[in-house]
């Protein structure tokens, strides 16, 4: 079973000089699922985690380089997702292999991936448009924080009333769980149900801040966390993490039959 331990993260790793499909590195879903009450066999969402690939290149039949940009989908439903420095350095073994075109190019990405994650993996060139977030920004409220971890599903809590709101917060930070190094996302809702106490899910995202995950599981686990404590008939939550190494990832979930949310980049991708 792949670990992330035994993943290219943290170790100082030679440029790939040749395309390398092996250079992928999975990390199977089913373990942190468990930890929070998933059974792999009957996911309570729907969803993708939405790469945006901002260095992609290779090289045309006759050897000159072409550039573009990538958006690639991983369903959420795949036994595996792709580890963020194997796939940065599978799409660089890409840059002196030869294409007939790009739809040749499209086609290897595509299998390799789908290999790798266990599902069909989508990709279409170019990127979703930039646009300021939709909704409410939570941040600027008033009120003390002094609990950064671990995750505290019990802050938060609904009123009596219903609503239908957009909320986002631009404070999600966790941790990568090999490296340690800091991950910065804006995270955004979009439910409708009884309405969220907005101090108590400010203070619960802040307590992600020490928290270790890919950012594909703390997804999961904020979804799986309002649901039990706020009881939404529809939840959709995605985080949009900055860019790192040529790469963003976006993590979506919706519950079961709501539509996923147009695909947009955030001003700080």
């Amino acid at each position: 079973m792949s670990r992330p331990e035994d993943s290219l993260l943290g170790r100082e790793t030679a440029y790939p000089g040749r395309y390398d499909p092996a250079l992928l590195f999975p990390v199977p879903r089913a373990p942190a699922r468990r930890d929070i009450g998933i059974a792999p066999e009957a996911l309570p969402f729907a969803g993708h985690d939405r790469w945006q690939a901002y260095e992609l290149s290779w090289l045309d039949a006759r050897g000159k380089p072409q550039v573009d940009t990538a958006t690639l989908y991983v369903p959420c439903a795949s036994d595996r997702l792709i580890e963020s420095k194997s796939l940065k350095l599978y799409l660089n073994s890409l840059n002196d292999e030869r294409f007939a075109d790009r739809e040749a190019l499209r086609t290897r990405i595509v299998t390799d991936l789908s290999a790798c994650a266990g599902a069909d993996v989508g990709m279409d060139f170019g990127l979703p448009p930039m646009q300021a977030e939709q909704g409410e920004c939570i941040d600027d409220l008033d009120i003390v924080i002094d609990h950064y971890g671990p995750p505290n599903a019990g802050l938060l809590a609904t009123g009596t009333d219903m609503a239908e709101e957009i909320l986002y917060s631009r404070l999600l930070k966790s941790n990568c769980p090999v490296t340690g190094q800091p991950d910065w996302a804006t995270l955004t809702l979009h439910y409708r149900g009884p309405r969220i106490e907005r101090a108590g899910l400010l203070r619960y995202i802040v307590s992600f801040r020490h928290h270790s995950g890919f950012h594909e599981q703390c997804v999961e686990r904020i979804f799986i966390d309002l649901m039990a404590r706020c009881q939404p008939q529809q939840l959709a939550v995605e985080a949009r993490y900055t860019r790192r190494g040529g790469l963003d990832i976006n993590p979506c979930r919706v519950t079961l039959g709501v539509a996923l949310p147009a695909a947009i980049r955030d001003l700080r991708q």
